[in-house]
């Protein structure tokens, strides 16, 4: 009896009840937009921790407590502007033991006001420039000419490169970091490798090792080989700076498969395997924080500034490099990239 009162007490309300199918859409949209943020917010997290341990301010967190031994801060942190942002990365091959080594590698990592995605753009480490308070020399001397011979300091070789660069591509260099090859190996082999991807084959001079067009996954050893091949490539050095943007996307994307942001042993790993071969300029882990929310995508586009042979020196292409350092200054390389697609270098 009770059970049939109730029934007929339901019929009789249910048609005062709302549709329950509207309700439902916005709770699934509602769900849709929330997990996209955590994918988009993840996903960027992990594109600036691995940036960060290539050297964009993540490892100041590491922990310090032997001052010979902590990551160097060239310089106070004076804050992000919000709109585009332009992250100098020099990478020392400290084989020679040289006391001031020259910076064998100098990328830009530019981030468009927009946050759309990350733009790699490099410059050539023979590119002539003119070096204040020296001579015209290639671009990776200025380091060793601001860092000095006796007593090297890095963070003043870095500033140097910083004022050239900043003169080439005329915006201002917001942040930067200064590694050795060594902690990028080591960061490579904390990730379990890294997978590159050729577009032809590259032999090593040093270790007769070949890496085969194509993908193929590699330790820590192996990718600091790779990097360091520019003979015998087509286009000598600027295929070097190629396969190095090969290598940092490939790096971003192993971070984000491993879910790297979310497990602290493997963050403290990665922080402690850069340690005292990195130094890090402008920016501080707060400023970086603000802007992983705003990235849409980490999938990075590289670049290459165009230039022209002039041996045994390199000079900026002075028909095509106007137009692309104008892209770089107004932050609009997203269409510059779309009408010169020949321009964009695969990394994949």
């Amino acid at each position: 009896m009770t059970e049939n009162e109730l029934r007929a007490a339901f019929a009789r309300h249910e048609a005062l009840t709302p549709p329950a199918g509207p309700v439902r859409a916005a709770i699934d949209r509602a769900v849709v937009v929330r997990r996209r943020r955590r994918q988009r917010f993840g996903a960027a997290g992990v594109a600036l921790a691995v940036l960060g341990a290539l050297g964009v301010g993540i490892p100041q967190l590491a922990p310090r407590p032997d001052p010979q031994d902590a990551t160097t801060v060239a310089g106070p942190s004076t804050g992000l502007p919000t709109g585009a942002l332009n992250l100098l990365v020099l990478g020392l091959d400290t084989r020679s033991g040289a006391a001031a080594p020259a910076a064998d590698s100098v990328m830009i990592v530019h981030l468009p006001a927009d946050r759309s995605r990350p733009y790699l753009i490099s410059l050539p480490r023979d590119l002539e420039v003119e070096i204040p308070g020296f001579r015209r020399d290639k671009l990776n001397a200025a380091f060793a000419y601001g860092a000095g011979r006796e007593h090297p300091d890095r963070s003043k070789g870095y500033d140097l490169t910083r004022r050239v660069v900043a003169e080439l591509i005329g915006v201002p260099v917001d942040a930067g970091v200064v590694l050795t090859f060594p902690a990028l190996r080591k960061v490579t082999d904390v990730l379990g490798g890294v997978e590159v991807c050729l577009p032809q084959q590259v032999r090593s001079v040093h270790t007769r090792r070949v890496f085969p067009a194509g993908c193929q996954h590699l330790d820590g050893p192996a990718s600091m080989d790779l990097l360091r091949q520019r003979r015998g490539l087509p286009d000598g050095g600027q295929d070097r700076d190629r396969n190095a943007q090969r290598l940092v996307a490939g790096l971003v994307r192993q971070a984000g498969e491993k879910g790297v942001l979310t497990d602290p042993v493997q963050i403290s790993r990665l922080l402690a395997a850069v340690g005292p071969d990195l130094t890090v300029a402008g920016a501080s882990v707060p400023d970086l924080l603000r802007v992983v929310p705003e990235l849409a995508s980490v999938e990075p586009v590289g670049l290459s500034l165009p230039v022209v042979d002039d041996v045994p020196r390199l000079r900026a292409d002075p028909r095509a490099a106007p137009a692309f350092l104008d892209a770089l200054r107004e932050d609009r390389l997203d269409r510059w990239a779309a009408a010169n697609p020949d321009g964009v270098n695969r990394l994949r």
